[in-house]
């Protein structure tokens, strides 16, 4: 009879053991990821409007086709021609260079062929001009 008690009590701490480790492994919370995409980053609305109070970098729409563009843009190439239109972007793979189109998915799309080219320091309007808008900032519309 106590060896009967003494498996069972054995046998219930192991569970409650296995229990306890299985909680411990399931409640950690995940590891954050990073949401920055390889060669490039997203910036919101907000960082932009802050980063051309002092203007530092090269902005470019490459929205096709033309639907307005932010105050402050420097050139319009299509995203789609980016490895056509190197000769306007600056020889030094290492300038700021800034893309945003209408949503985000065309600048996206251009920030990875810049990558491509092998430029290092690319930043991607995130949502492009629909969160500027949408954040308050203005247009210059055809």
């Amino acid at each position: 009879m106590q060896r009967t008690r003494l498996i069972i009590l054995v046998t219930l701490m192991a569970v409650l053991l296995f229990a306890g480790a299985l909680y411990l492994l399931l409640a950690q919370k995940p590891i954050a990821q990073p949401t920055n995409k390889p060669g490039y980053r997203d910036i919101s609305s907000e960082e932009l409007n802050t980063m051309l109070a002092n203007k530092d970098f090269l902005l470019i729409n490459v929205h096709i086709p033309y639907a307005g563009e932010i105050k402050g843009t420097d050139l319009f190439i299509p995203y789609n021609k980016i490895p056509q239109s190197i000769d306007q972007l600056p020889a030094d793979k290492d300038a700021k260079i800034v893309v945003y189109c209408r949503s985000g998915s065309m600048s996206a799309a251009a920030s990875e062929e810049l990558v491509k080219q092998g430029y290092t320091n690319i930043i991607n309007l995130k949502e492009g001009m629909i969160s500027w808008e949408q954040s308050g900032y203005s247009l210059v519309k055809p």
